[in-house]
């Protein structure tokens, strides 16, 4: 009995911990699905049969063996999304720095002209200024 109880709470946190992760992603949905296919394919959840005790306990031990398999699953995959990401991450920074820096550029030519222009245009003045 012992085994069915921890078995039991062992497979509602579980469950819990995957709705979380499965809900995570809904959002996403709606766009194309990314996968991760260095990790392989996602593990299958068993059935559970509990029509004698026998069959339940061998329901919890495939639960045990799948609960197993989608965490090294779910490693891969946050781990492949992370480097992932952290390319996109580092891609998007040079082109913004690419950005910034041609901003910044107009910017100094455009203070400059003006710097110029301000001098041109008092250095005009006070030769007008004399006659």
């Amino acid at each position: 009995m012992r085994r069915c109880v921890a078995a039991s709470r062992k497979a509602v946190l579980f469950g819990l911990v995957f709705a979380g992760i499965v809900g995570a992603g809904t959002a996403q949905a709606a766009e194309a699905a990314w996968t991760a296919p260095k990790c392989g394919a996602e593990p299958q959840a068993p059935a559970i049969k509990a029509g004698t005790v026998a069959l339940y306990n061998e329901s919890v031990d495939r639960v045990t063996v799948y609960e197993k398999a989608a965490r090294v699953y779910n490693a891969c995959v946050a781990a492949q999304a992370n480097r992932e990401e952290t390319a996109i991450s580092q891609e998007a920074s040079a082109r913004i720095a690419h950005v910034h820096a041609g901003s910044a550029a107009v910017q100094s030519h455009i203070a400059a002209s003006f710097q110029t222009l301000s001098a041109n245009l008092a250095a005009a003045g006070r030769k007008l200024g004399h006659h």
